[in-house]
């Protein structure tokens, strides 16, 4: 049933991922800002509400693989885009599996209200809100929106009571969106059907967001329904670079919003361009385009997301082992029991998926647990959904008076000072955040003049360009609208 009245307009709108969670899922984030910049005008003038731009994994391939100054992305993104820009961090972690302190945390909000974000996004791995605490009173003292994302997981303690009093608690907290984020594609229509209207009802005039990966292949069932029950939002990418591990395509939501009687706004024109592009993007890299998934049962028992099994299956076949991967997989779901059901997303699905390659490669159950496991399980990161088993704290000697239980940041003193006094007073702020984030050896390959960046082109151009890439064709005929064209190469 759905909640709009008769006299507020029916409109769902599609936020973008493509430049974001797409890449991410689909090309292992190896979207380089010059494929983005042709293809801009076009994005613009598709219809989204909002487009994802950054997030904790581009922000950290930009510095780490391709060399690039992620700042100077969204600097650039924001400059040429009239749609408003939507950025991701992990609350108190930004963009890495650090703990940062408030002062880092803040001075970060007003560097992307800067530079043109309109919307932060924020989530808590844990779903401990008191992470998300400095990310959201920041954001909104440097002018921005904030979205503040719930993260969904199945476990016996992850109930809709549950999730009803996280959104109760983002309410509290002023939130301008919320979201329910499915990293993993677990949602089943079913759950949506009770868990869409309390979260609704919760979140009260607060408008909320669906963001779910399609690694079940059930996603778009269950955006239909939360169209229907309310939601005013959906994250979605462009065909190419959607489905699979990534999220629904625009133009299957966007369907089914149309045949719900919704307005969307979307220009199918103009996204048939958009994804025709990034077809030929594909093509020219050498990169996947999303399929569709197929539904797998054992997905809800490990709960790992796709993109960490690929991960995986590369490193174990580099290490002859592959053969191990549903061994890892099967004990990766007795760790997760065994924590108290931390959900997989990062940095604790790289903690989880870690203890398990251990347990199983040892032999035996916990006879190494790493550092960060054991913080883990003491709350240094933050406050558990469900306590570890006695087992579990006993191997890892951990004592209730270990525990800790204020708000992380409470613990880490802040950075800002002896930062600035490092670098000195002339350093951008932009600068002392990476130096924050970075050692100098990866810093110094971001030193670098910025490119000569592309704004224009056409599916055309980009098939005739990559036609000349190629050393294997010497002529081509292509045939359009009853023209033929022939190229000698």
């Amino acid at each position: 049933m759905s909640h709009f009245s008769q006299d507020v307009p029916r409109r769902f709108g599609c936020i973008d991922v493509t430049l974001r969670d797409g890449h991410q899922c689909l090309w292992s984030t190896r979207m380089t800002t010059a494929m983005m910049t042709p293809i801009l005008d076009t994005l613009d003038g598709v219809g989204y509400e909002y487009l994802n731009i950054l997030g904790g994994a581009v922000f950290d391939v930009c510095v780490r693989f391709l060399h690039e100054n992620p700042y100077q992305r969204v600097r650039l993104l924001c400059s040429r885009l009239a749609t408003p820009c939507d950025a991701l961090t992990r609350g108190q972690s930004l963009y890495t599996f650090e703990l940062f302190p408030d002062d880092i945390v803040a001075l970060n909000s007003q560097v992307l209200a800067r530079l043109g974000i309109k919307v932060l996004t924020v989530y808590d791995a844990l779903n401990d809100n008191r992470n998300l605490e400095s990310s959201i009173r920041s954001a909104h003292e440097a002018g921005m929106q904030v979205n503040a994302m719930i993260t969904y997981t199945l476990s016996p303690v992850h109930t809709d009571a549950y999730y009803v009093e996280r959104a109760f608690e983002l309410k509290a907290l002023k939130s301008d969106f919320i979201s329910i984020k499915d990293p993993t594609g677990l949602l089943t229509p079913a759950r949506a059907l009770t868990l869409f209207p309390a979260i609704v009802q919760a979140a009260g005039t607060i408008p909320m967001q669906l963001h779910s990966h399609c690694q079940s292949g059930l996603a778009p069932e269950v955006y239909q329904i939360a169209i229907e029950t309310g939601f005013r939002y959906g994250y979605t990418a462009a065909e190419p670079l959607a489905n699979g591990a990534s999220l629904p395509a625009t133009e299957d939501i966007d369907s089914r919003a149309r045949a719900l009687g919704f307005v969307t706004g979307i220009d199918r024109k103009a996204l048939a361009e958009v994804s025709g592009y990034f077809s030929w993007l594909a093509e020219r890299e050498g990169k996947p385009r999303g399929q569709v998934a197929q539904y797998d049962p054992a997905l809800y028992e490990h709960q790992v997301p796709g993109g960490m099994i690929s991960n995986l299956r590369a490193q174990l076949q580099a290490m002859q082992m592959e053969a191990r991967l549903p061994a890892i997989l099967a004990e990766a779901a007795q760790v997760r029991r065994d924590l108290g059901y931390p959900i997989l997303v990062s940095p604790f699905a790289q903690y989880i998926i870690t203890q398990a390659v251990l347990n199983v490669v040892q032999g035996e159950r916990y006879k190494t647990i790493p550092d960060e496991v054991r913080k883990y399980a003491m709350g240094y990161y933050g406050r558990l959904a469900a306590e570890p088993t006695g087992a579990f704290m006993e191997r890892a000697n951990i004592r209730p008076q270990d525990m800790v239980t204020a708000r992380p940041a409470e613990h880490v003193a802040p950075w800002l000072p002896q930062l600035r006094a490092k670098l000195g007073a002339r350093t951008s702020d932009e600068d002392v955040l990476l130096a924050a984030f970075y050692n100098e050896r990866l810093l110094a390959a971001l030193k670098k003049p910025e490119p000569v960046y592309q704004f224009r082109t056409s599916p055309l151009y980009e098939l005739i360009r990559h036609i000349g890439t190629r050393s294997d064709i010497r002529h081509a005929r292509i045939r359009f609208a009853g023209t033929e064209m022939s190229l000698s190469v």
